[in-house]
């Protein structure tokens, strides 16, 4: 297995939850979005970000509103619903006890030889 492949997998299981954190903030654009992404070097490209929307808005967790623009046709802005909240500090949580669970793994002295 190659380095970059791991490293990719690795970050595509944690777009999903990034997406949360970065709407907690506001509501945004799904070109802010990767906009984001892209500065936190988790490069997304619009069609990996739109079937992540889709999804976390089928679940209920975002919502989204029609807002015209001055730059070309109107813009979809995505928010977090009361759900989506609730399902982010689940998530925090849970990234807390894994990334926690990591460094102990890591950090560890040898496992004993039977």
């Amino acid at each position: 297995m190659k380095a970059e492949n791991a490293k990719a997998q690795m970050r595509k299981g944690t777009l999903e939850y990034c997406i949360l954190l970065i709407l907690q903030k506001g509501d945004a654009y799904a070109s802010d979005i990767i906009k984001k992404l892209k500065e936190s070097q988790l490069i997304v490209v619009e069609g990996t970000l739109y079937p992540l929307l889709t999804r976390q808005k089928n679940s209920g967790l975002l919502s989204y509103r029609w807002e015209e623009s001055t730059q070309g046709p109107p813009r979809k802005y995505y928010e977090l619903t009361t759900e989506g909240h609730e399902f982010l500090k689940e998530m925090d949580t849970a990234w807390t006890e894994l990334v926690d669970a990591i460094h102990a793994i890591k950090n560890s002295e040898n496992l004993p030889k039977s």
